[in-house]
């Protein structure tokens, strides 16, 4: 005789489906189990394949090899020479990319004829990939064709084009260059955001207490916008860190391996040496540079303090 009463198990699926839970959990399913595809389960591989050989021409011969990975890249002066360049490239893109994009956001933050126009102009490049930015700026720095060198020909500023990218004096500090021109718009679009939810009465007290201007940046609007400008940068810092884009879209690392900085000297590992063991061992090492980064600047910034005073 047939049991018309559902099982135990069958009335906990049934609960579990009706339930507010239970609908939450089969409605994010397909976003966990793509995050798991595509991020987690990557980045296990890749924790995995920086202990081993893992060569793309000798698949046949992967084997687990412990720390000689990552021995190798610390006794490669490519390696070194891109720690340093990393450190460049990110402190000195950084405080240029903060301080003119927070000069536009204030310029911003004030009504005038045609401010549309010109936050349309500002914001356009963060729209644009870093690899396209990367193309644009190798033509204008082009030493034969190259509007830089055109404009300062005609300015009297120089005699005889120069190498942006082609003299190893010159093409590290051109790619930050291009690198602070991408940036400028993020911090303006963000810190612009922070400005228009300053209290305007707290303008008008500093006013009577007779505050110019530069008082009422350090003592109002700088302490009033402090959350977002600490996380603006920390994020803006990794995003430099990490990203190799316009330095590929420039230069490819060169000349000889001058503009390289730690991410893209991963890529070269893998594009034009296909060893997948070294390029994952450099990306622990990034990972363990961001993750003391993090927590020094959080501490230094105590930034659950933040916003009091």
């Amino acid at each position: 005789m047939k049991d018309d009463h559902p099982s135990f198990i069958g009335r906990m699926r049934a609960s579990f489906r009706n339930s507010p839970s239970g609908f939450i959990f089969f409605s994010l399913l397909p976003t966990l189990v793509l995050v798991l595809i595509f991020t987690y389960y990557p980045f296990l591989r890749g924790i995995i394949m920086a202990f081993q050989n893992y060569q793309l021409f000798d698949l046949t011969n992967v084997h687990f090899i412990g720390l000689d990975n990552f021995k190798g890249i610390f006794s490669d002066p490519k390696f070194k020479h891109a720690s340093i360049n990393s450190l460049y490239w990110v402190f000195i893109s950084l405080i240029l990319q903060f301080t003119i994009g927070l000069s536009v956001a204030l310029m911003l933050s004030k009504k005038f004829r045609g401010r549309g126009i010109f936050q349309g102009f500002v914001f356009y490049p963060w729209a644009l990939s870093g690899f396209l930015i990367g193309l644009i700026w190798k033509w204008m720095f082009n030493s034969q064709i190259g509007v830089i060198n055109d404009l300062l020909i005609r300015a009297g500023f120089i005699k005889e084009r120069i190498g942006f990218l082609s003299d190893p004096d010159w093409a590290m500090s051109s790619v930050i260059a291009a690198n602070v021109w991408y940036g400028i718009a993020f911090f303006a679009i963000m810190l612009l955001a922070a400005l228009q939810s300053v209290p305007s009465e707290l303008y008008e007290a500093g006013s009577m207490d007779g505050a110019g201007s530069i008082r009422k940046l350090f003592s109002i609007t700088l302490p009033f916008i402090m959350p977002t400008v600490i996380t603006t940068t920390l994020l803006r810092a990794i995003w430099i860190f990490n990203d190799p884009s316009i330095i590929y879209g420039l230069t490819n690392g060169g000349p000889a391996g001058s503009t390289h900085i730690l991410s893209s000297l991963m890529l070269d590992k893998i594009m034009y040496g296909g060893d997948y063991g070294a390029a994952s061992a450099i990306g622990i090492v990034m990972i363990g540079i961001l993750l003391l980064y993090t927590i020094f600047y959080l501490t230094v910034t105590r930034s659950e303090k933040i916003g009091d005073f």
